[in-house]
């Protein structure tokens, strides 16, 4: 009987607790994608991409030649001929990943143009966001966008502090 009643009041302060915050839902990728600003910068990246990813190809056809052709030769050529070229093969291997990696790796060209690109329009987004929140009073809006994610929490909904005192950590 006391579990009945226990789980009968836990329910109860759930309910009026979540009755008491007011939520919303938005899709961040569908109002990006009604920006005109959003679909131009998506166009300059996209090039930029295919412009970077040109150039790595090019690169790639001439390791493969080299390759081949060191493949080819390699029963002709002296063993000082071998290791030169082998170098020569490693050397150029060696640029394209550089390349990949400073076009297309974590913090390279295409990372750094997206942030110059795309992340002003976020942000007019993620402000326009808080606005509203503000103005309807919100406490949190989820996006659906991408799986749930918390866009905007009221900060005095925050315990996190709360939390690290029950951990003992000041």
């Amino acid at each position: 009987m006391k579990k009945i009643l226990f789980i009968a009041c836990c329910m109860m302060v759930t309910a009026f607790t979540a009755s008491a915050q007011r939520y919303a839902v938005i899709d961040s990728k569908y109002i990006l994608d009604k920006l005109p600003e959003y679909k131009e910068a998506q166009k300059m990246l996209d090039q930029f991409s295919e412009d970077w990813q040109k150039e790595i190809d090019q690169k790639q056809a001439l390791v493969d030649k080299m390759f081949k052709d060191y493949d080819a030769e390699q029963v002709m050529l002296s063993d000082v001929l071998k290791k030169k070229r082998e170098d020569e093969l490693y050397n150029k291997e060696k640029e394209l990943r550089d390349l990949q990696k400073k076009r297309f790796g974590f913090e390279g060209d295409l990372f750094k143009k997206r942030q110059e690109l795309i992340k002003p329009i976020q942000d007019r987004v993620y402000n326009a966001v808080q606005k509203l929140a503000v103005e309807k009073q919100y406490d949190f809006i989820l996006d659906k966008s991408e799986g749930i994610t918390v866009i905007f929490a009221d900060p005095k909904l925050d315990r996190s502090e709360d939390v690290l005192r029950n951990l003992g950590v000041k």
